[in-house]
């Protein structure tokens, strides 16, 4: 490989998809964002619904993410995936889009260090439940490194991941360090159930659907 090679690939993202929509999810939901779907992922959740970001996808570079992204009148940008965190550039491409007055999250599974992230990223985390399968990936001294800015979410299809997440609610103090997120699996869980146990439970958590999987479904893209 050339070194003209080598420093092209240097600053190169695979990329499945760059969109605007409508934040579906977490703390900034219902605000128009661009989401940049970074391919690939080292987990296999039985509840993904991003399964098509795998494989496949697009080289981009840093400027032409940026270019992308400046399309759109809007300061909010999601970086997710598949798993973002596989990719070795992704944390330069957080940084690059926070330098030019983004405000940035990174939905994370949490399986890979978020420790040296740029301070300014907003984390959002999804520490895995039993029933995803990708339990024993969880890096649980990620959750040292979160913040009142960050959040952690627990996508929850029965009883058995719902006592799991009460158990590291209190075991880690988790709303104590941040939003903490509780959201069904629409296929195993009615949401109004999984709302029922919180109330009961009293639970310092927010409860939250996927607002864009409510107004377009499983639609790629939105």
């Amino acid at each position: 490989m050339s070194d003209n090679a080598v420093i092209a690939a240097a600053d190169r993202l695979r990329i499945t998809e760059i969109f605007y929509s409508l934040q579906g999810e977490a703390c900034q939901v219902g605000l128009p964002t661009v989401f940049i779907r970074l391919t690939g992922c080292p987990l296999r959740c039985g509840y993904c619904d991003t399964s098509y970001a795998f494989s496949g996808g697009q080289w981009y570079s840093l400027p032409d993410i940026l270019a992308e992204v400046s399309r759109y009148h809007t300061r909010h940008i999601t970086v997710t995936g598949g798993e973002p965190l596989a990719q070795k550039n992704c944390p330069a491409l957080l940084t690059q889009l926070c330098d030019h007055g983004y405000s940035v999250s990174l939905e994370t599974s949490g399986a890979l260090d978020v420790c040296q992230l740029d301070p300014r990223v907003i984390k959002v985390m999804d520490l895995k439940t039993p029933s995803s399968g990708e339990q024993d990936k969880n890096l649980y001294t990620n959750l040292d490194c979160l913040n009142s800015q960050d959040q952690v979410k627990f996508v929850i299809g029965d009883r058995a991941d719902y006592d799991w997440a009460v158990e590291m609610l209190r075991t880690y103090n988790l709303a104590g360090r941040c939003e903490v997120l509780f959201s069904p699996v629409f296929e195993t869980l009615k949401p109004a159930e999984l709302a029922d146990w919180i109330l009961h439970d009293q639970l310092p958590v927010r409860f939250q659907l996927q607002l864009h999987k409510l107004l377009w479904g499983d639609e790629p893209g939105r």
